[in-house]
């Protein structure tokens, strides 16, 4: 007890650094949080990488996690008197970090995405005459990448050099088990408890506060490193399946898209729409989109009545009554689904009449006005 009471008697405060707001912590946490934004604002950066390669703390649980943590995560950033008593009071109390279900929890699923991630990105097939199914071995690798930062976030560190040995021990058992997802998870869990058992021990003294530089430059090539191989993956060996059930390769799919009528109507009429703002301006023809989109109903109600949009009211009504008197309900004698069927008609054809008459009233009260 003697030799662990020393230890807390050397904690050092960190560098003088700006006071971390509550207020602001949760702002970022509720606007940009999936991505990480508060960690950032914390000074938590490897917290933030993890929570923008899991899509919020592995599918949002970190970021929920994040409402009742953020108070402790600020006060740590600011090194508050309180949190370095308590602080103290846990090293006195246990020689090294109990063991969190959390932070473990946390270990195995981050390190067991990222190496599926990893194994999906690496190719098939060969890529300019070169084979790379052999990276396959450095698997184990990122499992105990994945643990090692996890159990090194906050005021808790370790070496990765156990959890990257005991990944590999179970390497080999691949060949005895034959499933590949087994395999994964029996190194995932390894690593993890060898680095809770052996490696983790207190951060005595806070990491060196590091300019904003410097962090956006470590940060940036962290997530190079990894939507390379996201997109690794994507490119080589994710695949869509059609209405036939056949897998095409998404690279392929898009190259095809990229060839295809639907793109290449839509590709026209971004042209136009581009042309557009530029000669009339960018609300002119928002205006002109938001009338395309047909809020009042107006032109599907002409599709409905099988009319022009010039038509004009006597059209309108003469055509109403017309489709009225040939798609009255009374006028099935057939199945329940087909009455049905004649019911929902005859109402859409009413709707559309009756969305038109209004926009004629409206028209009307319009002309009006401007006469005034």
């Amino acid at each position: 007890m003697e030799k662990t009471k020393g230890k807390s008697d050397v904690l050092e405060a960190r560098e003088p650094g700006g006071k971390k707001s509550k207020f602001r912590a949760y702002l970022l946490w509720l606007f940009g949080g999936l991505f990480g934004a508060h960690h950032v604002y914390l000074g938590r950066d490897d917290q933030a990488f993890v929570y923008m390669s899991t899509f919020g703390g592995y599918l949002g649980l970190g970021w929920l996690r994040d409402i009742y943590m953020i108070p402790s995560y600020v006060a740590d950033a600011n090194d508050d008197p309180a949190f370095i008593e308590d602080f103290k009071r846990k090293v006195r109390a246990n020689g090294k970090p109990p063991f969190s279900a959390a932070r473990f929890v946390a270990e195995t699923a981050v390190s067991y995405l990222w190496a599926e991630l990893f194994r999906s990105a690496i190719p098939q097939d060969e890529v300019f005459g070169i084979n790379f199914k052999h990276l396959v071995i450095l698997t184990p690798a990122v499992i105990a990448l994945g643990v090692w930062l996890i159990g090194n976030i906050g005021r808790e560190q370790g070496s990765i050099w156990m959890a990257l040995v005991a990944a590999y021990l179970p390497y080999p058992t691949l060949y005895y088990i034959g499933d590949d997802t087994v395999w994964v998870f029996l190194m995932v869990i390894a690593s993890s408890f060898s680095f809770d058992t052996f490696s983790k021990q207190w951060r005595l003294k806070p990491r060196k506060r590091k300019g904003l530089v410097r962090r956006a430059t470590c940060l940036g090539l962290a997530l190079m490193l990894y939507f390379s191989v996201m997109g690794s993956y994507l490119y080589f060996n994710a695949f869509v399946t059609d209405s036939e059930g056949e897998e095409i390769k998404l690279s392929e799919a898009i190259q095809h898209f990229l060839t295809s009528p639907i793109w290449l109507d839509l590709k026209v009429s971004l042209e136009a729409m581009w042309n557009q703002t530029k000669h009339d301006g960018f609300w002119a023809t928002w205006s002109h989109l938001v009338d395309l989109t047909d809020p009042r109903g107006e032109i599907n109600a002409y599709k409905v009545l099988d009319l022009p949009q010039t038509a004009t009211q006597t059209e309108v009504t003469a055509r109403w009554r017309s489709l009225s008197r040939d798609n009255h309900p009374d006028k099935v004698k057939g199945s329940e689904v087909e009455r049905r069927r004649a019911q929902e008609k005859f109402m859409e054809i009413q709707q559309a009449y009756e969305i038109l008459s209004r926009a004629k009233n409206r028209r009307q009260r319009r002309n009006r006005r401007s006469e005034e």
